[in-house]
């Protein structure tokens, strides 16, 4: 019997954990506020983004990209609309800096990059 509560124990600490972790792992939905803008937050390192909330599920619509230079020289962030590229914001950000890009995502979506660091283009299609 006390085999058995043991493994029990042991069992419902992995499920615990298993779930704990799953949930730390998936990123949040992007907000969108009362004006029907959707935000979205963007930290860029030495030649990479990281997104605070999931990319997988945008549609054409208002944004406001909020980016910050998490790295520790001057960046920069450039958007541009899928398709036919043309350009809708660019600057640059000093370390700690943070700018809001406010943009329009088209049926065919965005795409950005830093322009300074060699990052590559990442594309943002639009969901139907």
């Amino acid at each position: 019997m006390q085999y058995l509560r043991n493994v029990f124990s042991q069992l419902s600490l992995i499920v615990l954990l298993t779930a704990g972790l799953a949930a730390s792992v998936h990123a949040e939905l992007p907000q969108t506020r009362a004006d029907g803008v959707t935000v979205i937050h963007l930290d860029e390192y030495n030649g990479y983004f990281a997104a605070e909330e999931t990319l997988a599920s945008l549609k054409a619509g208002e944004y406001e990209f909020v980016i910050t230079n998490k790295s520790t020289k001057l960046v920069g962030f450039q958007i541009q609309a899928l398709g036919t590229y043309a350009p809708l914001d660019m600057f640059p950000l000093e370390p700690g800096e943070t700018r809001i890009s406010k943009v329009t995502i088209g049926e065919k979506g965005v795409r950005y990059r830093c322009p300074i660091n060699p990052t590559p283009w990442y594309d943002l299609d639009v969901i139907r």
